[in-house]
């Protein structure tokens, strides 16, 4: 009793009372999903990381360039020596100093490696390019994801207006049944079949309110949103339908700005790049190199010498692998190879992409046929609404033709809003296709 009170007082003194209640349920437009997943969606979270980790990696590949510095420090304890002669006999004990220490600075910088270092550098950052795209792409698929979810609930929820509203005029139609059997004008058997038939409404605007919220709960999952929010529809998108334009348009807009194509581009360089690098094998690499020295004991001198020897250098350093010169050649034509398929690949893709779009484009073409074809339909089923409401109220016509003539009516006006809705989802599907969603 005391929870029911203070729950009453909480909405007598909140400005608006209503608040508690409706907390749960956000009206969202298209836009508004895109611009949330952008931020809540754990899926592109998970692209951004890579992204962040890939341009990490290009930091890495850079510290190729850098100096290569090795200190090195020890203390030890040696012990006595022993001479003897080449056949091991005659020997004796020579004494030695027992500490020993050393210290080691060694530097080197390379100044030409065939490539191979600034060609890994640019391989890093054509890898950090990709997964910038693979994040796009991720960002296009789940931007497309939910604007089909939104737009097949916005469908479910005027199919829900239909089967409402015919289950309200079955049920009157059952009233008007049932005063006729007292009558004696009506058989039993009528009223079994529109009791039938309200049961099968009932169970199919069930399955549809059912089908809604698990299309809300996809949307609330993608967007980070608490499991309890509603998802309202925001039925104002129907009046900002896009225009049709020419295929030509998309087309030129899918070649500029599709990942899909940009990836594979990308991936043509990268195979060149393992072509210098293949190549780079069998170059020689060249470094500065430098170093400092303090060792003691000086153990080269019988007797040892119980001081310090310190040395250094600084002069230039060639490494040659003499077995790559027939080695490479098998790692340099796997390379070419590589690089042939990427530009195969590359033109399949632009096929696809070229296809995917005209496809695309020819639905979208498609889809205001058919608004144009619902419209009419709209106009004859208004039509025929006015006849037989005129007929009806002149007595000349049965309730049932009037409920099918007022089911017509409302099918028609659901479906022009349907066509359009469904002109918008293939509008976004051409902009997925066209890789600018």
């Amino acid at each position: 009793m005391r929870e029911i009170t203070l729950t009453i007082l909480l909405i007598l003194f909140l400005p608006d009372g209503s608040y508690l209640f409706s907390q749960q349920s956000q009206k969202m437009s298209i836009e508004d999903m895109f611009n949330l997943a952008d931020t809540k969606s754990r899926s592109i979270r998970t692209y951004d990381i890579a992204t962040q980790e890939a341009a990490q990696a290009v930091q890495v590949a850079k510290n190729a360039q850098l100096p290569s510095i090795d200190v090195s420090i020890s203390a030890s304890y040696l012990g006595n020596a022993r001479i003897s002669d080449r056949n091991f006999s005659h020997g004796q004990n020579a004494p030695m100093p027992h500490f020993g220490n050393n210290f080691a600075i060694e530097a080197s910088q390379v100044i030409y490696a065939g490539g191979a270092i600034s060609a890994g550098i640019a391989l890093a950052k054509l890898q950090h390019q990709l997964t910038q795209l693979d994040k796009e792409k991720n960002k296009q698929d789940i931007r497309f994801l939910l604007a089909g979810n939104y737009l097949e609930m916005y469908k479910l929820e005027n199919q829900t207006k239909v089967y409402e509203k015919n289950i309200e005029q079955t049920r009157k139609l059952l009233e008007e049944i049932r005063a006729r059997q007292e009558e004696g004008i009506a058989l039993k058997n009528d009223i079994t079949r529109y009791e039938l038939q309200l049961k099968s409404l009932e169970l199919s605007l069930t399955q549809v309110r059912n089908s809604i919220r698990i299309i809300n709960n996809q949307l609330t999952t993608v967007l980070g949103l608490p499991e309890e929010t509603t998802i309202q529809v925001d039925t104002c998108l129907l009046q900002r339908l896009p225009f049709l334009s020419d295929e030509a348009q998309w087309q030129q807009t899918a070649a500029t700005v599709s990942p899909v194509l940009q990836q594979a581009e990308l991936h043509i360089e990268q195979s060149r790049y393992g072509e210098k690098i293949a190549r780079a094998g069998r170059l020689p690499s060249v470094a500065i190199i430098a170093g400092d020295f303090l060792d003691g004991p000086i153990t080269i001198e019988v007797p040892p010498i119980d001081k310090n020897l310190n040395y250094w250098y600084v002069g230039i350093g060639l490494t040659f692998d003499i077995a790559s010169t027939f080695k490479a050649g098998k790692e340099i034509k796997r390379a070419k190879l590589s690089t042939q398929k990427a530009v195969e690949y590359d033109l399949l893709v632009k096929e696809n992409v070229r296809t995917e779009v005209k496809d695309a484009f020819i639905r979208f073409q498609e889809a205001f046929i058919i608004y144009d074809t619902q419209l009419k339909s709209l106009e004859l089923a208004h039509q025929n609404y006015e006849v037989i409401n005129n007929r009806y109220l002149n007595e000349l016509a049965l309730l049932t033709d009037m409920l099918d003539a007022s089911n017509s009516k409302l099918t028609a006006e659901l479906q022009v809003v349907n066509a359009q809705i469904n002109i918008l989802f293939h509008y976004y599907k051409l902009k997925k296709a066209s890789g600018n969603l």
